[in-house]
């Protein structure tokens, strides 16, 4: 009974298993419910500004392509965000008018970017960003030079119960 128990163990089962991921572990490939909806992690993005650093996933369902935002400042922030048409240029203003309402900056910087999945041709290069607020912080426009190129992004801030992680690899 000895060899029996040693070759079907479950011990073989969980070094196979998926590690459980939280807001801050996912990994390309994983799958994130949100809103009802199963999204693929396409991309991941991780940001460095000095030792401070967060996360960009970008999730796809279908054709819509949407950001989820992770940090830990004080406590854990989360942001769900989609890329918008905003024409602006650097240096970045410090006031937004997007859809009838106004967005201050908040903060600004540079940040040395590390890219897995679709994002990994970013890799190595530094972007400056800028994160704006509207006035009772329901809202948030964020910019990011890539390049000669400014992209804006339109986002809100989610809870941690709103997102269920499913690991796709161990």
């Amino acid at each position: 009974m000895g060899l029996f128990s040693k070759l079907f163990s479950k011990n073989k089962q969980s070094e196979t298993a998926p590690k459980e991921r939280t807001v801050l572990s996912i990994k390309v490939g994983d799958i994130v419910t949100y809103d009802l909806v199963d999204y693929e992690v396409v991309g991941k993005i991780t940001y460095r500004d000095g030792n401070y650093e967060w996360y960009g996933y970008q999730l796809l369902e279908g054709n819509d392509i949407i950001w989820l935002s992770a940090e830990m400042d004080d406590e854990l922030e989360l942001g769900i965000y989609k890329k918008i048409q905003l024409p602006v240029s650097k240096p970045y203003p410090k006031e937004l008018m997007y859809e009838n309402k106004t967005y201050y900056l908040e903060e600004s910087g540079s940040a040395r970017v590390t890219g897995e999945g679709r994002s990994s041709n970013l890799s190595g290069t530094v972007t400056e960003y800028a994160e704006y607020t509207n006035e009772d912080e329901t809202n948030y426009i964020s910019l990011e030079s890539w390049g000669t190129e400014v992209e804006a992004s339109y986002g809100y801030p989610i809870d941690p119960y709103e997102i269920k992680i499913m690991a796709g690899s161990v």
